[in-house]
């Protein structure tokens, strides 16, 4: 049976949802710059740094540098506005269960999250002091589908990344684990996530002893 150690989680889509937050902040900067920018255009960022959604939303367009900088700069001037409104109701469904039952099995727990504001709405939910190690933006330079960031977390927690499990909504985050050998659980969509080595809906009603079991049964 594998020694699973610690959990490593994304935040965005895994913990909380600030899908809608980013949607604004991107649809107001592609408003005042004429750029076209839906729903389904920010689907496609779950997951993707800043600089690489940008790109996505200039669809080959090239702009100076300077001008690139700038743009990022206020979408998430934008984005940190409306995140100063997150509040620990804004807990996805069964997360806080999920944490103390990991807790209490012993497990470290980690945040292996590509934003830049990872602290903040880590504050904002009241769930900082949950984790033993958190990777952000600024942790690595490389990011998902890179594995970096998740065994610079991995690395703060003590622990091999072949004990770690990751939770992830995005495909390059289940790729970023698979690269590193640490063991996935995706979360949402299997057209999204059917890479990993495990998938749920979500972590409403997920118990750690049945993922831990399901996953003692893979080889790595």
């Amino acid at each position: 049976m594998p020694q699973i150690s610690a959990f490593i989680f994304d935040l965005d889509g895994v913990i909380t949802d600030t899908a809608e937050y980013h949607y604004r902040a991107w649809k107001r900067l592609a408003d005042e710059e004429g750029l076209p920018f839906s729903r389904e255009d920010n689907e496609a960022l779950r997951g993707v740094s800043r600089r690489e959604s940008l790109l996505r939303l200039l669809k080959g367009k090239v702009l100076p540098e300077a001008q690139m900088e700038e743009y990022m700069a206020r979408k998430n001037a934008y984005y940190r506005a409306f995140l100063t409104q997150i509040t620990a109701a804004d807990l996805l469904e069964g997360v806080a269960d999920f944490l103390a039952q990991a807790r209490a099995h012993g497990l470290k727990l980690g945040i292996g999250s590509a934003s830049k504001n990872a602290r903040d709405v880590l504050n904002g939910l009241g769930i900082t002091d949950q984790f033993d190690a958190i990777g952000d933006g600024y942790s690595v330079s490389r990011t998902k589908p890179a594995p970096d960031l998740f065994v610079w977390v991995a690395g703060r927690l003590g622990v091999p990344p072949a004990e770690c499990v990751v939770f992830e909504d995005a495909e390059a985050g289940i790729a970023a684990a698979r690269e590193c050998g640490m063991y996935s659980v995706g979360i949402g969509d299997p057209a999204r996530v059917g890479a990993a080595d495990l998938i749920l809906p979500n972590l409403a009603g997920a118990q750690v002893d049945h993922i831990l079991s399901r996953l003692a049964n893979l080889a790595h």
